[in-house]
């Protein structure tokens, strides 16, 4: 059964964004469920942040049409503002000021006043375990402190959707996981968060997630599903006795699609993993290179994400790449 209108948060339809005679965005259709956990994955330049800056009102789009909370992003944008949060890549908190500081400061640009503001910032404190920080001045805090209190100046007024773009950028793996703790409790109360990133961990947490690659979406699926019905070849881990020198000499071989470095091993991706098998071991040991292991796995989202980019890079060698404009 399709999902009742009332239960969607966003919504984008054909989206683009050209700059000049970059295309940074190229007719992007998706739809975001209320509660639901959004994520956009792909590298930079990939066309996220600029997806992001068009959905929260901060771009015009060149063409095609999106809705955030019911309101139009083209004509409606100071509306939208209203029903959002955003989190941007660069956390918009004054360093100057306290912790306690800068949630007054974001609480009167939301136009909250006296008692609603003080249960909010009381909340945002609590929410974030900045209660014993809020005297301490924000250049003072550690990267992870300072993610954790952007994060609360964004939901400070209670919005139903909250964008987060790449918001765990920089910080250490433990700040990191404490925040997506942060994200799911927002989500069981209701809240909406599409998130920009570009760690594989964190992709897993989402509820759903589309795959970006120069601008288009070339995959969307639950992570479970893109890791099942989008990967529709055989990946073979494989452990050897000179990693680097093993990867030079089948990467650029045609009879495996894709082969990556993956921690201490090689993830290499065939259509047939037997005749696979045998191919890598006659390059190898060719050249003295010794395999210990070599067996077929399921695919990990990373598998997923590298063949699927690829393959797109490889069907459109001619579609520009900017860091700039995502």
């Amino acid at each position: 059964m399709k999902p009742s209108r009332n239960h969607v948060a966003v919504v984008a339809k054909d989206l683009t964004k050209v700059f000049g005679s970059f295309v940074a965005v190229d007719r992007v259709s998706f739809e975001v469920q209320r509660g639901e956990i959004f994520g956009f994955l792909g590298p930079n330049g990939a066309g996220k942040t600029t997806t992001i800056k068009i959905l929260c009102g901060l771009l015009t789009p060149s063409s095609g049409e999106a809705s955030v909370a019911g309101r139009d992003v083209s004509t409606e944008y100071e509306e939208v503002r209203k029903q959002i949060g955003y989190m941007s890549q660069k956390f918009s908190i004054y360093e100057d000021l306290t912790v306690a500081e800068n949630l007054e400061f974001f609480g009167g640009v939301y136009g909250l006043r006296g008692r609603d503001h003080e249960k909010r910032a009381q909340w945002a404190l609590e929410m974030t375990g900045l209660m014993d920080e809020r005297k301490t001045l924000t250049r003072e805090l550690a990267l992870g402190w300072k993610q954790r209190l952007a994060l609360g100046c964004a939901v400070l007024h209670t919005p139903p959707i909250v964008f987060l773009d790449e918001p765990t950028s920089g910080v250490d793996p433990i700040s990191r996981r404490n925040f997506w703790g942060l994200i799911h409790e927002m989500t069981s109360q209701g809240v909406t968060s599409f998130v920009t990133t570009h760690y594989m961990d964190e992709a897993g947490y989402c509820n759903r997630l589309a795959l970006m690659s120069q601008g288009r979406i070339i995959a969307m699926d639950n992570p479970r599903e893109l890791k099942t019905k989008w990967m529709t070849e055989s990946v073979i881990e494989m452990e050897c006795s000179d990693l680097l020198t093993a990867l030079d000499l089948l990467k650029d071989d045609r009879f495996f699609s894709e082969v990556a470095v993956f921690g201490n091993q090689l993830h290499i991706v065939a259509d047939d993993p037997e005749p696979a098998k045998e191919r890598a071991r006659q390059l190898l040991t060719a050249k003295g290179i010794s395999i210990i292991r070599a067996e077929q796995v399921s695919p990990s989202l990373e598998d997923v994400f590298v063949t699927l980019t690829s393959q797109d890079r490889n069907n459109h060698p001619g579609a520009a790449t900017s860091e700039s404009h995502d």
